[in-house]
């Protein structure tokens, strides 16, 4: 039986749709998310939080990716 650990590490990376137009489109953002998840290689996500703020453009929006690193365990 192993041992439950009692604490890791969750890294986080964030990313947004570059300002200006196409800067509210959320396929694009989910795209671009699911790229840099899978340049980070084996991974296990343990959130996804998308956020947006209002410009000129319409909705800016972000993401930001918490994970965790399987070494870690």
């Amino acid at each position: 039986m192993t041992e439950t650990p009692k604490h890791w590490t969750v890294r986080h990376f964030s990313q947004a749709n570059p300002f200006g137009p196409g800067c509210d489109s959320v396929p694009a953002l989910l795209r671009r998310l699911a790229d840099s998840i899978e340049s980070l290689g084996p991974v296990e996500v343990q959130d996804v939080v998308l956020s947006y703020e209002v410009t000129e453009h319409g909705s800016w929006w972000s993401g930001t990716v918490y994970y965790h690193l399987p070494e870690n365990d």
